[in-house]
């Protein structure tokens, strides 16, 4: 784990989770895309639960083992995970790494 990532707060990861999710768009001509906070991940970015694996892998391997997207997701009902914000998703990785 490096220095950065201990005392990551809401802003550095979301220009972490933003810079990940622009090289997933890039695919899909969509790296210009607004991300914030209130981002949507499937209604505003379009993203497929195959692109939510691959960015589940990025997590991991940029912060550590302690961000674990699947343990994240698993106890959500299918409408949560629809409506799963880029928000919820840095709250999720801050208190993760605290």
């Amino acid at each position: 784990m490096t220095a950065e990532t201990v005392g990551a707060d809401e802003a550095t990861v979301l220009a972490d989770l933003t810079g990940m999710l622009r090289v997933l768009l890039e695919e899909y001509g969509l790296e210009d895309a607004d991300i914030t906070m209130a981002t949507k991940f499937h209604d505003d970015l379009e993203l497929e639960s195959i692109d939510l694996v691959t960015l589940s892998g990025q997590l991991r391997e940029h912060y550590g083992d302690r961000i674990n997207f699947a343990a994240f997701v698993a106890d959500k009902e299918l409408e949560e995970i629809i409506a799963l914000t880029v928000g919820e998703l840095v709250v999720f990785v801050v208190e993760a790494l605290r």
